[in-house]
């Protein structure tokens, strides 16, 4: 589906009449414009024939075993029926599919319990996660979840939040904004002419940094560890969370954009490519637990799958499917090997207070 007025045309007619604009409201609506944005109208974004493909894209292993750690831990918090096992931005639902069917199979009385909630925007992949479960419930916000016990999965849903820019220039952190270019008419980057006041928020042993130096701030992420924290105070719960990103705080410029598998220019074709920085787990992690949750260190997606059985999963596919042996292997490579997932991918878990630690986390 192509915008149609094209979304770009409206920004710059915007920036032409109001001025420059931050980087976070550049991406929000570029990404959830109700009628033009990405991520709100696009229905071909992922898979080999899209613009990036997930984990779930790869292989049946990641939901299948993501399945079943949300069983395991369904059990850790007290086996609770009815409870809610939602998914946070599906996409085509593969995970979820994935995911139910090894939960039938193994765990039954989980799957018995198990109201399904899938929080997407998406008209289009709204209907595509319907076929993982029919009678799945589709709300829009983590908010409108019902209320009770809740398993929640997260694949690459934090990356798509807007973030803002502080650029060191002249020894002051000047916001970055989005202006137009007058040489080319299209868009550029530009800063405020003074320090910016979100300085403040930026870690102490990162503020003193040298020229040209960038820092990223994802201001939704407070907001919704929030409402992640409301509920999980409410009922018992965990929220598992993997997504590209660091572990510890650090400099650097991650905005990005990628269409057909390639990287592009971000301020190009705004609606029609997918905008995305990586995660800060450590501010993550210190929010959830300002909020008085349990939040574990972020670990590698290569070092969580085989701590929950991604070898073994994979050796038993190759048994019941000789054929494939070689594309299974290349399958766990993908999702696990330093130089391919393994590595940028990193997975948290935050909990209700008093729960036992869950499992691949060491």
């Amino acid at each position: 589906m192509s915008p149609s007025p094209r979304l770009a045309q409206r920004l710059r007619a915007h920036i032409a009449r109001f001025g420059p604009i931050t980087i976070e409201a550049f991406t929000r609506i570029a990404l959830y414009d109700p009628e033009a944005g990405y991520y709100a109208t696009r229905d071909d974004i992922l898979g080999k024939d899209g613009d990036f493909i997930t984990s779930p894209e790869v292989s049946q292993m990641f939901g299948e075993l993501l399945g079943l750690w949300a069983a395991a831990e369904w059990t850790a918090i007290g086996a609770p029926a009815p409870v809610n096992l939602v998914e946070l931005g599906a996409g085509r639902g593969l995970l979820m599919k994935d995911a139910l069917r090894a939960i039938g199979k193994v765990a039954p009385a989980f799957r018995e319990a198990a109201q399904v909630v899938f929080v997407e925007i998406n008209p289009a992949h709204r209907a595509l996660q319907a076929q993982a479960d029919p009678e799945a419930i589709h709300v829009e916000t983590l908010e409108e979840v019902p209320a009770g016990p809740t398993i929640l999965l997260a694949n690459e849903f934090l990356d798509c939040f807007p973030v803002r820019q502080l650029w060191m220039i002249d020894g002051a952190w000047r916001e970055r904004l989005v202006c137009l270019d007058p040489e080319t008419d299209g868009l550029r980057f530009t800063t405020t002419p003074h320090a910016s006041p979100l300085a403040a928020e930026i870690p102490a042993a990162l503020r003193d940094a040298p020229e040209y130096a960038i820092y990223e701030i994802m201001p939704d992420m407070t907001a919704f560890t929030s409402v992640l924290a409301a509920r999980l105070h409410a009922g018992p719960g965990r929220a598992l969370f993997i997504d590209y990103g660091h572990a510890a705080p650090r400099l650097g410029d991650t905005f990005q954009a990628m269409k057909r598998h390639e990287d592009v220019d971000p301020l190009e074709a705004a609606g029609e490519v997918d905008l995305t920085a990586h995660v800060d787990f450590a501010r993550l992690a210190d929010l959830a637990t300002r909020a008085g949750l349990s939040a574990t260190a972020a670990v590698t997606q290569g070092d969580f799958l085989m701590a929950i059985g991604l070898r073994a999963r994979a050796e038993r596919l190759k048994a019941a499917q000789p054929a494939r042996a070689e594309a299974i292997e290349r399958d766990l490579n993908r999702l696990s090997a330093t130089a391919e997932m393994g590595e940028l991918f990193k997975v948290m878990c935050i909990s209700s207070p008093g729960l036992p630690p869950p499992a691949g986390f060491a």
